[in-house]
């Protein structure tokens, strides 16, 4: 799986860019066919004095795409829930194509 990871208004560490390309990583061991992943890391400006970290993962599959946002005080926590998400959305999905 191809991981595509883009910082959004700063630049991202090489520890950041390792962790978070690990973390989706492992989603492969869930599902197999998907195809690649992109993962948008941002700041977010909502009051003058607080930054929130947000990660978006989008993954695409066969025919869908699957997308999770999270946000924290650190990125590594905003990935980790983004995954978390994720993992749900991939049992989903998979319960879903044994269906039909």
């Amino acid at each position: 799986m191809k991981v595509t990871i883009q910082s959004v208004q700063f630049t991202a560490a090489q520890p950041l860019l390792e962790y978070t390309e690990k973390k989706v990583t492992k989603l492969g061991q869930f599902f197999d066919r998907i195809i690649d992943a992109e993962v948008y890391l941002t700041l977010e400006n909502k009051s003058s004095h607080i930054k929130d970290k947000s990660a978006k993962v989008k993954l695409n599959l066969p025919g869908e795409q699957i997308i999770a946002t999270a946000s924290d005080k650190q990125f590594e926590d905003a990935v980790d829930e983004a995954v978390e998400s994720l993992k749900k959305q991939i049992e989903r999905y998979k319960d879903k194509i044994r269906l039909r």
